[in-house]
């Protein structure tokens, strides 16, 4: 029965996967019909410090709890109510900082002055985006994916709708307002996805006075988890933060023209990389429906379970993998052009293809960690890969080689935080 609700729960969130990819790529392919290119540049100048922020706004909480959750030891109602007062003051701090820095990260580390408002539009987003979190993690840990999926995608919606009525009318104030505005659509998208969750609770959901109160010892589990979850995707957001930086220094040392670094960076990043990660929603479904899967498992002391889930999972990974790897590295132009209509990025792509059939290993790896509560492993994992990244980035920039100086560093850090993890899963179900 348990594997049935593996499967069911994997294929409803590869659905969901998917539907959300399709959203996404028809909201990026308004967004550029009505901002153009200079719009779009824009928001993406401010994309890498949005992500950063709500990695930091989420604070490792919705991971946790869908563990704590799963693990089915704790009032779970009294669990989210020790912790939303905790994200309320961590997302407070984090909007001061925000307001603060943004007119220096405007002028003096992204050089746009216009980026200015959308960084401080990010400051509103976040509280919303914290509760929507905390909210999706409960159902996870109840291995109830539909509420996330729907939420998930009527989020899309509302948010494509918006773009399409509300952008035209903040481009005639200018172009930043119009970016503001975009970010701003995160507000009603978030609330309307918070409004579908609710609509999931049970008929008879009550809460009584003693839940509302704060459970310190809750809150303490629920930290040991947090911490080095946050910790790790932080890190993560500041390799991504400084990738561009390090390329181009190095590079122009190497006395390559901004017009080249400019042209093959967004190659890669443009066209070659979001292709050979398409597979990702998949073993990003398999991955989140692990989770609750193998915390269940674990906490009841259950090995031999737990091996067979994780095995499972990473069979079914390859089984998409493996044939996407193979289409990858023989006909790459095919998909390249049926989806970006160009061939630009075919060398980069039969490189890398190989090298991401470990990436797609290594979601389902890294989400058993978090499921063991062995979080702390996964954040060293990153932290060094992230590390090795930046170093290798720099110096082979500086080696003549072009762009394939991203593409070495990131082949590094791919295969040593998947065979870190393959070790640790190991080391922890003997």
């Amino acid at each position: 029965m348990s594997k049935e609700k593996f499967i069911k729960s994997t294929i409803i969130l590869m659905v969901g996967g998917f539907l959300t990819k399709f959203l996404g790529m028809i909201i990026k392919i308004v967004m550029s019909r009505l901002m153009g290119s200079e719009g779009i540049g824009l928001y993406m100048l401010i994309l890498p410090t949005f992500s950063l922020f709500i990695g930091l706004a989420q604070f490792g909480f919705p991971i946790a709890i869908s563990k704590l959750v799963a693990e089915d030891k704790k009032n779970n109602k009294n669990l989210i109510f020790s912790i939303i007062p905790v994200s309320l003051v961590i997302n407070l701090a984090i909007i001061i900082f925000i307001i603060a820095i943004s007119p220096y990260l405007a002028k003096n580390l992204l050089n746009e002055p216009r980026s200015y408002l959308p960084l401080l539009s990010i400051a509103i987003v976040l509280p919303l985006t914290s509760l929507s979190g905390i909210l999706r993690s409960y159902f996870f840990g109840r291995q109830r994916m539909l509420p996330h999926v729907v939420s998930n995608v009527t989020e899309d919606i509302a948010r494509l709708l918006l773009i399409i009525l509300g952008v035209p009318l903040f481009l005639s104030k200018g172009l930043e307002y119009a970016v503001t505005f975009v970010v701003l659509t995160n507000i009603i998208s978030e609330g309307v996805s918070i409004l579908v969750l609710f609509f999931f609770l049970p008929k008879h959901f009550k809460i009584t006075k003693e839940e509302l109160i704060p459970n310190g010892r809750y809150l303490k589990d629920t930290l040991s988890i947090a911490v080095p979850s946050t910790t790790g995707r932080l890190i993560g957001s500041i390799g991504y933060f400084l990738e561009p930086i390090l390329l181009t220094q190095g590079l122009l040392l190497a006395g390559y023209q901004q017009s080249y670094i400019i042209n093959q960076y967004g190659i890669l990043s443009g066209y070659a990389l979001p292709l050979l990660l398409l597979p990702s929603f998949f073993t990003g479904a398999i991955s989140q429906a692990l989770l609750p899967v193998v915390s269940k498992a674990y906490a009841n002391n259950n090995i031999t379970f737990v091996k067979a889930k994780i095995k499972q999972a990473i069979f079914f990974s390859l089984l998409i993998g493996l044939p996407v790897t193979i289409l990858f590295v023989l006909i790459p132009q095919v998909p390249l052009k049926l989806i970006y209509n160009t061939r630009l990025g075919i060398d980069y792509i039969k490189i890398l293809a190989p090298i991401c059939l470990f990436q797609y290993v290594q979601a389902p790896l890294s989400a058993s960690l978090d499921a063991m509560g062995k979080s702390k492993d996964n954040m060293m994992g990153t932290l060094i890969g992230t590390i090795l990244r930046s170093i290798l980035l720099f110096t082979t920039s500086l080696l003549h080689i072009g762009i394939y100086s991203l593409i070495i560093a990131t082949s590094v850090n791919v295969l040593y935080v998947t065979f870190q993890n393959i070790r640790h899963v190991r080391k922890y179900l003997h």
